[in-house]
């Protein structure tokens, strides 16, 4: 600490020898600032407050069904981006501040000022913002602060509608886009469907559920085929007990008078069709020609049938068709067979249909699959579209509600104002400061010019600094004649400080009074 002290008490001394350089540069310093202070141009500064009111009734009666964008944060980003350079062209033109512009450089040099000048603070809270510029004459601060009023409001609502454009626009292409890629996801589901129709059913019902009943139907199928085989074994068993009954011979030997079932019945159906026929078509149609000849060939089998049995003997010729029963047996007996056939087609139609079931059952689970992806992306499409509609309808909605009620209002608290006292430069303040930078210059010149000629206060220092060894050092002997000379040095000096310091303190009282 010691050492710390000797060292700035060694400065101090050196400085010392100096003091009249240093108080002459504070005095040139002083000087020169005071008057460059007050040559200084004057500025005038013209401000406006203007309100933006974002509550509306509307809001929250909407709420759910309109878009509700941050209006706040809007603001707040508008008034930061609102000096931009097409901005600042726009307010140039409005004010009328291109008339005196020459070239292009003056005008990147107006748009570079006024770029910088202009401010726009707002409060943080309550959407309240102050819009200030500062120029050499008030109306045209004025004319720049009210064109950028108006540029605040019209950046503001033009901004809110090229959002809102933009956004339906949008919407609008992404619903086209989806109904399109629906409209694709349809067709290749219909697509699919119709080719693996077979497999797919009828969509009610899965392919497990059509091979179990297939299968039931085959087992109903040959249960019943087992019962009419039974029941037609049954009448044949009992038909071989029973003897025909043949009745007397009818006048003339003709075959009409002789009843056999079989051929009896089948000449009847023959004859209904052919008359259905013959009500339809003429005579020499092709299907009415071969009935007859059908028919004819059944009356010849009949004909040598009764020939036969008269053949066989007179008594038993005689009694046909005496026995009822047997005849009755015969005609069921023709109708089990006829059921019996009609169930073994039916059993090797759903055996067959079975077969054709299995054999494609190893495409199941990739028609599966095919038909979930396909399932899957029709209803994201389908989810996708719905939603782009509702929200096109909510943008619908809140650009009704923007346009009846206006979500945000904007409100000019003040006009702009014609200041009558220059906002800058603040000569009060900066006159002082130029007392201190000079008093600070004088200071650190005496200091320079005691490091670049450099001399020893004391013995100490002279012999640490050369490293021999100080014998002795002579003092200088004080005479009132010196003594003298050095108050008066002091006085001239403390003078001049007192009278820098004093001429400081006028000087700023002087324009403090000029600027009321």
């Amino acid at each position: 600490m010691e050492e710390l002290v000797r060292q700035v008490v060694g400065y101090l001394r050196g400085m010392w020898r100096f003091r009249w350089w240093g108080l002459a540069l504070a005095w040139i310093v002083g000087i020169a600032g005071g008057v460059v202070i007050y040559m200084m141009p004057d500025k005038y500064e013209s401000t406006a407050r203007v309100y933006v009111d974002t509550q509306s009734v509307l809001r929250p009666l909407m709420s759910g069904l309109a878009v509700q964008p941050n209006v706040d944060q809007q603001i707040a980003i508008l008034s930061r981006t609102l000096i931009n350079r097409p901005n600042v062209e726009k307010l140039i033109t409005m004010a009328d501040l291109d008339l005196g512009v020459r070239d292009r450089q003056d005008r990147e040099a107006l748009i570079a000022q006024l770029t910088r000048d202009l401010k726009i603070r707002g409060t943080g809270r309550d959407n309240l913002f102050t819009l200030a510029y500062e120029d050499a004459r008030p109306d045209r601060a004025q004319r720049v602060v009210q064109a950028l009023v108006s540029l605040f409001v019209e950046s503001g609502l033009v901004n809110k509608r090229q959002d809102t454009d933009a956004a339906r626009r949008f919407i609008e292409d992404q619903i086209k886009t989806y109904e399109q890629k629906l409209s694709e996801a349809e067709n290749r589901l219909k697509d699919f469907r119709l080719r693996n129709m077979g497999l797919l059913g009828d969509g009610a019902r899965d392919y497990v559920t059509q091979i179990a009943q297939t299968e039931q139907q085959l087992a109903q199928a040959r249960l019943e085929l087992r019962e009419a085989e039974n029941s037609r074994d049954a009448m044949q068993r009992q038909l071989v007990g029973e003897d025909p009954v043949l009745l007397p011979q009818a006048p003339g030997g003709a075959a009409n008078s002789v009843s056999i079932p079989d051929l009896d019945n089948r000449i009847d159906v023959l004859k209904k069709n052919l008359d259905s026929m013959l009500q339809r078509y003429t005579d020499q149609h092709p299907d009415v020609l071969g009935a007859r000849r059908v028919l004819a060939q059944l009356e010849k089998q009949k004909q040598e049938e009764v020939d036969a049995m008269r053949k066989a003997g007179p008594g038993r010729f005689d009694s046909v068709n005496s026995n009822p029963v047997y005849q009755q047996m015969k005609l069921s007996l023709a109708e089990s067979e006829a059921r019996v056939a009609s169930l073994r087609a039916r059993v090797g139609e759903y055996e067959g249909r079975l077969v054709q079931l299995r054999a494609s059952s190893e495409r199941l689970p990739e028609l599966e699959a095919e038909m979930a992806q396909l399932n899957r992306d029709y209803d994201v499409h389908k989810r996708n579209y719905e939603s782009l509609v509702a929200r096109r309808e909510s943008a619908n909605i809140s650009v009704e509600m923007d346009a009846q009620s206006g979500i945000a209002e904007f409100r000019q608290i003040d006009p702009p104002s014609l200041p009558n006292k220059p906002s800058a430069p603040n000569r009060v303040l900066l006159m002082p400061l130029v007392g201190l930078v000079g008093l600070a210059v004088g200071v650190a010149l005496t200091f320079l010019i005691s490091q670049l000629r450099p001399a020893f206060s004391d013995g100490r220092t002279l012999r640490e600094v050369t490293g021999l060894p100080v014998l002795g050092a002579v003092s200088l002997l004080q005479t009132p004649e010196r003594a003298k000379a050095r108050r008066r040095g002091l006085l001239a000096f403390s003078g001049g400080v007192a009278g820098f310091v004093g001429v400081v303190g006028v000087a700023t009282l002087l324009l403090s009074m000029l600027q009321k």
